[in-house]
């Protein structure tokens, strides 16, 4: 029987806070009081992460993902509940865990006194890995990233995207059974995007498993093969990219200028989502010629695309990816 590669169940992580309550009546102290609080910034999140997927959970700022990578990855303890790394509690068993995973923590930074050579070299190292292995994986992986050309200069001298690129090289070198990268491409440029998204397909194929956030919907689209979507410390939906996108109420996005104007027309077709310039049509395939007709007739010109994730994130929680959360 396979070991799940993460089994989490209903994880909840409350923090206790300490708010300003406001002052008191003019009295011996004059001062104010401070009221204890707790923020929950996880509300019992439960999922199952198989061997060999590539998984990414989506969600706003402060929606949970972070705090969800922390607790798998041993940095965090949770309230109440339990996550299974291969079988191992990431609670109990930290020590067991943590020879089986790698990290690229959001906005980390590789030791700026190191150059990316090194700063792979010694993690490899200290991880028990001989010379000769590390050497070879360290080259190999600054190659996979395309940071040979700076990979003996000091990174405090590098640009953002080149420190991001120098992270991920130092994570994907170990060729972990778990990677856990959050944010992996932040400040990366297109082609070192899909440069690391070639790297983790492969690391997958030779059987890691890898848990990503990104705020990227085309990253998220392109590499994950299955998808939870988070919001306010829970999971609302669970699904790989097509299937988040049938929820939507089709496959094609009929775009018809005119906004409210023209919305009771199309409405029969299927969701209909106005704004200031546009009706958009949610429909399938079969409904296409009707809907082109109908337009034609009218005198209007409509565009036809594939329904998008985005259209399907923001059908599950309401609210832009790029929106804070509340």
């Amino acid at each position: 029987m396979t070991v799940d590669a993460i089994h989490a169940t209903n994880v909840r992580k409350v923090y206790q806070t300490r708010r300003w309550a406001g002052w008191r009546h003019r009295g011996a102290d004059g001062g104010g009081r401070v009221d204890d609080g707790a923020v929950e910034a996880l509300s019992g999140v439960s999922m199952t992460i198989r061997p060999g997927e590539r998984v990414g959970l989506l969600g706003r700022n402060g929606a949970g993902k972070t705090t969800f990578l922390k607790i798998a990855s041993t940095l965090l303890t949770p309230t109440s509940g339990e996550v299974l790394v291969f079988g191992h509690d990431v609670d109990r068993d930290a020590d067991r865990v943590r020879p089986l995973i790698a990290v690229v923590p959001q906005e980390g930074k590789p030791f700026f006194h190191l150059t990316p050579r090194e700063q792979v070299y010694t993690y490899l190292r200290a991880r028990g890995f001989d010379r000769t292995t590390a050497k070879q994986r360290t080259d190999e992986a600054l190659a996979q990233m395309g940071i040979e050309e700076v990979a003996d200069r000091l990174s405090v001298t590098l640009s953002g995207g080149q420190r991001q690129r120098t992270m991920v090289a130092t994570v994907i070198a170990t060729e972990a059974p778990l990677l856990f990268l959050d944010e992996p491409t932040i400040g990366m440029d297109p082609f070192a995007r899909r440069a690391v998204w070639e790297c983790l397909r492969r690391l997958t194929r030779k059987g890691s498993t890898i848990l990503l956030t990104t705020h990227y919907l085309d990253e998220a689209e392109a590499l994950a093969e299955r998808l939870y979507i988070v919001d306010r410390g829970r999971v609302l939906v669970e699904g790989t990219a097509d299937a988040l996108k049938h929820r939507v109420g089709g496959t094609l996005r009929v775009s018809v200028p005119g906004g409210d104007a023209v919305r009771a027309l199309f409405a029969p077709f299927g969701n209909c989502v106005a704004d200031a310039e546009a009706v958009h049509v949610i429909t399938e395939p079969a409904q296409l010629n009707e809907i082109m007709d109908l337009a034609l007739r009218h005198g209007l010109h409509a565009t036809v695309g594939p329904v998008t994730l985005e259209e399907a994130f923001l059908r599950a929680v309401g609210r832009s990816i790029d929106d804070e959360a509340s």
